[in-house]
């Protein structure tokens, strides 16, 4: 059975993760296709050729406009049939928020969501990325049903994607009103590949604070995923974290899917 190995990675700066050794990583893990959040670069500003040695001879930027801030990009080791950049909405495409990519019959869609921690208006800004990509994939679906959505989604789902779901100052990412999205979007037409391959283990978190050793004690939050339509759901083979990656405040989540190419 032919496999394709996805893995979704908010690297936090690509350049600064690539000398925490980046590249020694994907060597090992062999990613079909590699999806990195929050690049933090322009194209110009990577060496394409050192990714190229690894087998993605393909490389798809959406960077936000602003020098180092945001972004997403997908490197693949096949040819994406269509690739498209944004979401065609320019308060998002400007911040490099989302990139399609296509694979036969699975549409790849790599999104940085928006954070909410700085202030109540990017809080804001957040809930209106949230309103307005739901019925931007609504649409998509319609077209094509096989759709996977990666990414740092900057929301908790559930109370055990945190280790203190009792903290009473309901920051940005654990409020209610993301959590009852996160709910709908799990419910209506997509499958969390993560539990449905490991179920409801607890302690599996995808993103640690810097502050007061917060990794090495495991008090962190999950708020990576990998959405699968439910289309596809009998096509998940595996889906993992992977901690032992140290190269962000983040760890890489992956899934393999079966592949009729």
């Amino acid at each position: 059975m032919k496999k394709l190995k996805i893995v979704s990675y908010n690297v936090n700066g690509v350049r600064a993760a690539l000398k925490k050794d980046l590249l020694g990583w994907l060597e090992i893990e062999k990613p079909d296709v590699f999806c990195m959040q929050e690049t933090k670069a322009q194209m110009d500003q990577v060496d394409p050729e050192i990714f190229k040695a690894l087998g993605y001879e393909y490389q798809y930027w959406h960077s936000a406009e602003k020098k180092g801030y945001s972004g997403v990009a997908t490197f693949s080791k096949v040819k994406a049939d269509n690739v498209v950049e944004g979401m065609k909405m320019e308060k998002y495409d400007v911040e490099g928020r989302l990139l399609r990519t296509d694979f036969g019959d699975v549409t790849l869609l790599n999104c940085y969501f928006p954070s909410g921690s700085s202030g109540e208006a990017r809080h804001d800004y957040k809930m209106e990325f949230l309103h307005d990509l739901r019925p931007w994939v609504d649409k998509l679906l319609k077209k094509r049903k096989n759709v996977v959505l990666v990414g740092d989604y900057n929301v908790v789902h559930q109370d055990i994607d945190i280790h203190n779901p009792t903290r009473k100052d309901k920051p940005s990412g654990f409020r209610p009103e993301e959590r009852q999205w996160m709910d709908d979007w799990f419910e209506k037409d997509f499958i969390d590949a993560f539990r449905q391959i490991k179920g409801n283990v607890e302690d599996h978190f995808t993103w640690w604070s810097y502050r007061a050793g917060s990794r090495k004690r495991n008090k962190g939050w999950r708020i990576d995923y990998i959405s699968v339509s439910k289309a596809l759901k009998k096509r998940i083979l595996d889906a993992k974290q992977h901690n032992e990656a140290v190269h962000s405040d983040h760890c890489p989540i992956s899934m393999e899917l079966s592949w009729p190419k």
